[in-house]
């Protein structure tokens, strides 16, 4: 603050003391502000904690029956599942690790042979080892579409009654079981921490959605069958290439284990131990989301509408701040969903498509949505307290 002269040069004590009475008013009032704001934030926090909790309790009992059966339902379809737990909890919860069996389409006696086989591969220090038994005796056992309802019931009733940390849910699987995470690490990269396939073959799947999924590929040198061991080594580089062109994404490993057939001798149980260095982000700040043969009406913050999904329909979008970017979208609607971890709901938003602004404005939480996007999406992590619904074309 500068000295307040009159004029003449002399000095003027009263516009000083003015200009120290603002200062504090000024500082007072922040101050005031600022409480307010924290307050009300308390208040918004436990508002959507009391919506958890209601959607807890009004699910508890399900779960708990699926724990004591050791089965999960879609309504129509029961998975069974194995369970181990490894180690001490830590503080923010257990790991889970989803183990996905081999065989495929053969007699239900060799599918169960091998479902017994994969509840005895895998030994994590920590956290929870799951093996659930496909419900079907067929080739594509693992990605039929009615297996995302599934596993996203084994996982909600495995955190609520082992304490699970849904940041720390991990997909792995070998053979048929490998065909699966092909299928359904990319299709469902925004429920997992990390993924590794063992000695799967990838079809035709697309590799765009695991941005932000890091993903590990395993497969013997020798395993020629139906060219595995190619295809595995060509969707290998795929992801080199897809990591050079977006270096903060596709975090992988790839390895062609020469002299090794079908069987890798648990070489692969190295993928263990490199999973669990990864904690999922439910936030990415860049999404890139193609429409697979399961079509899907959210990822991450993202919401579509389903009767407008069509396979390879694709958004790209990404945040920075209060910002957000859609440098592509495929379909004419979108919707970016958001909440307090995202952005500053003090501060106004702004969404713009290819440079163009679509909106501009200020966002009121709502306890009602953040209700909704829990029920709709099952996973506490995307409940959302505000939603701008935009029209792209």
């Amino acid at each position: 603050m500068g000295t307040v002269l009159y004029p003449d040069g002399r000095y003027n004590q009263s516009d000083m003391r003015k200009r120290i009475l603002l200062t504090c008013v000024v500082s007072a009032a922040l101050l005031v502000l600022q409480a307010l704001t924290a307050a009300c934030s308390a208040r918004q926090d436990k508002a959507f904690a009391a919506v958890i909790e209601q959607w807890q309790q009004e699910n508890a009992a399900r779960w708990e029956a699926n724990m004591a059966s050791l089965t999960v339902s879609d309504g129509t379809l029961t998975m069974k599942f194995s369970y181990t737990v490894f180690g001490d909890k830590p503080d923010d919860g257990r790991s889970l690790y989803i183990s996905m069996h081999g065989g495929g389409n053969t007699a239900a006696s060799v599918n169960d042979s091998q479902w017994e086989n994969q509840k005895r591969l895998y030994k994590p220090d920590e956290g929870v080892y799951v093996c659930p038994r496909a419900p079907w005796n067929d080739w594509d056992m693992w990605f039929k579409p009615p297996m995302d309802r599934l596993l996203e019931e084994l996982i909600q009733t495995l955190a609520y009654t082992l304490d699970v940390n849904p940041d720390k849910v991990y997909l792995m699987g070998y053979s048929a079981g490998g065909d699966g995470v092909w299928r359904l690490a990319p299709r469902l990269a925004d429920h997992f921490a990390a993924a590794s396939m063992m000695a799967g073959h990838p079809g035709d799947v697309g590799l765009l959605n695991v941005r932000n999924l890091p993903f590990t590929i395993w497969v013997g040198g020798d395993d020629a069958a139906y060219n595995r061991n190619r295809e595995v080594a060509l969707r290998g580089r795929e992801l080199d290439s897809l990591s050079r062109s977006d270096p903060e994404g596709y975090i992988h490993e790839t390895h062609v284990l020469e002299g090794y057939p079908h069987w890798m001798d648990l070489k692969d149980a190295a993928a263990v131990p490199w999973m669990a260095q990864f904690r999922r982000n439910p936030y990415p700040e860049k999404i890139v989301w193609r429409q697979e043969e399961v079509l899907r009406d959210a990822f991450y913050w993202i919401e579509v509408p389903h009767a407008q999904a069509r396979r390879g329909m694709t958004v790209i979008a990404s945040r920075n701040g209060n910002v957000i970017d859609i440098a592509r979208c495929d379909y004419p609607e979108i919707t970016i969903c958001l909440n307090r971890k995202m952005i500053d709901m003090s501060k106004k938003v702004t969404v713009r498509y290819q440079g163009r602004e679509l909106f501009r404005g200020k966002l009121k939480p709502s306890a009602a949505t953040a209700r909704q996007t829990l029920v709709d999406r099952g996973d506490p992590a995307y409940m959302f307290e505000s939603r701008i619904r935009l029209e792209v074309e």
